[in-house]
């Protein structure tokens, strides 16, 4: 059986810990649209650890003025 520290998917609960944010966020983001790619089996919804790390990678900025599409 994988546990928190080997599966490859987190809970929303971990996932907003990891990204720092609410539950709720992600949650919202969901539901509108937006936030990290998630998934559903069978009726729960689970982040991959791998993507949660592109998102926060895509939301890297070095001043408050970048927008963020600039080439890197």
């Amino acid at each position: 059986m994988r546990t928190e520290t080997t599966s490859p998917f987190l809970t929303t609960q971990e996932a907003a810990r990891y990204l720092r944010l609410r539950p709720s966020t992600l949650a919202r983001w969901r539901s509108v649209g937006g936030g990290p790619p998630f998934r559903k089996f069978g009726g729960r919804v689970v982040y991959s650890r791998e993507e949660l790390e592109e998102y926060a990678e895509a939301g890297r900025r070095v001043s408050t003025s970048d927008s963020g599409a600039s080439a890197r």
